[in-house]
């Protein structure tokens, strides 16, 4: 990169790909709970979310390691300018849509959860979005290539 579009780059491009980053890494820190999930820590539960967390099949899991991992090296890539961020944080949100799609369409968890249970993962989504769309940006603008 020439160093005109080096100090082109803003001071916002480097802290919203830091937050991000730090954002994606509380994912991965909600990921490992729940998959190191103890039995003790699931028989604590109320008996309707423990039921949740016992059923979740292996695909749910996955999208959700894809998700937060894809998230992670997405920011990483924004850090290090590279713009298969764009295609990492695409593959992150598509892992996040179908993580929601098990959680609201086949385990129903609004039935457990009530309509508050929907604040949480909304954020997320839009977050990712806003990922997607920031990382493109960034790659038209020569921040990332």
């Amino acid at each position: 990169m020439s160093e005109k579009v080096q100090d082109a780059i803003p001071r916002s491009f480097w802290i919203i790909s830091a937050v991000a980053l730090v954002w994606n890494l509380l994912g991965v820190a909600a990921y490992v709970m729940q998959v190191t999930m103890t039995e003790d820590a699931l028989m604590k539960l109320p008996d309707a979310e423990r039921m949740l967390y016992e059923n979740i099949p292996a695909w749910a899991t996955g999208a959700f390691a894809v998700a937060v991992f894809g998230g992670v090296l997405g920011s990483l890539l924004l850090l290090l300018r590279k713009s298969w961020a764009v295609p990492v944080f695409t593959v992150s949100l598509a892992a996040i849509l179908v993580q929601d799609y098990y959680w609201f369409f086949v385990a129903r968890s609004t039935e457990v959860y009530g309509p508050g249970g929907l604040m949480m993962p909304a954020m997320v989504i839009v977050i990712a979005v806003l990922l997607v769309w920031y990382s493109r940006s960034a790659s038209a603008k020569a921040w990332i290539s």
